[in-house]
């Protein structure tokens, strides 16, 4: 199936067409229209409450949009899935999830359970050697085998966040869907988890990213989408939208842009 999918001419991984959505009786998101393709690396870029994470929850269907008539939102070409069917396509890698993820369990337990979409692998969950070895797999692509056997209370942020996708990539999923990566990180965890996802993009893992930092924003990313007040402010290639001008009508205040080996700075 993700080989179909992967195919030319397969319909986008998200589509969206005049998108709004209410939260607490404000509307959060205004009129958004975009598409992004499975294969795409594209970062959604914009500060502190512009809606970006209540974009991420209207993509992994934990808000919902306005049913207006010119609107709609489609994934992989479909309105509805089957929740089971979804997941092995979309790897969610999330600060609610980060939250979540305080239980006293093993690194080799919460990737594990990837499988089973929990916290923590549960008594009836039936966990098979192909299972077992596909977490081995990924723990080492992520170059983490040797927090396997710690407890996730015991890690630093940066630790737990490269358990967390790790646990997203047990699927082999078309995406990766990142909520602020580096968020709460210091700089040398920054770093490598970039590291980490560059070397996943050029695997061929579509990363789809939303941050209100600007180094963030890899060098294999080369689409860049700004979202200002709930709406598209400019949508291009990376080199086109990321501009002094741009970045200063963005945030609202005057900032100064260097780039430096592909990644870009801010001050």
């Amino acid at each position: 199936m993700l080989s179909e999918l992967n195919q030319a001419g397969a319909p986008p991984l998200l589509a969206f067409q005049h998108i709004s959505v209410m939260l607490g009786g404000k509307r959060v998101l205004h009129d958004v229209s975009l598409s992004i393709g499975a294969g795409e690396h594209v970062a959604i870029l914009g500060p502190n409450g512009c809606g970006k994470s209540t974009l991420i929850k209207t993509i992994t269907r934990e808000c919902y949009p306005l049913a207006l008539p010119e609107s709609s939102l489609t994934i992989l070409g479909r309105s509805s899935w089957n929740v089971f069917e979804l997941r092995p396509l979309l790897g969610i890698v999330s600060n609610d999830l980060m939250r979540r993820s305080t239980r006293e369990i093993l690194g080799h337990e919460l990737v594990l359970s990837g499988f089973f979409s929990s916290i923590g692998v549960q008594p009836y969950h039936e966990v098979t050697q192909a299972m077992l070895e596909k977490t081995e797999q990924v723990l080492g692509l992520l170059e983490i085998p040797h927090l396997a056997q710690r407890e996730i209370t015991e890690l630093s942020s940066g630790e737990a966040h490269r358990l967390l996708i790790a646990r997203a990539l047990v699927h082999d999923p078309l995406a990766l869907l990142l909520d602020e990566p580096c968020n709460s990180l210091d700089f040398r965890a920054a770093i490598e988890l970039r590291g980490i996802l560059r070397k996943l993009a050029k695997s061929g893992t579509g990363i789809l990213m939303v941050t209100h930092h600007l180094p963030d924003v890899i060098p294999e990313i080369d689409r860049v989408i700004l979202l200002r007040e709930g709406r598209i402010f400019a949508d291009g290639p990376k080199a086109e939208i990321l501009t002094t001008d741009r970045l200063s009508e963005l945030f609202g205040l005057p900032v100064e842009l260097a780039r430096r080996n592909g990644s870009y700075h801010l001050w």
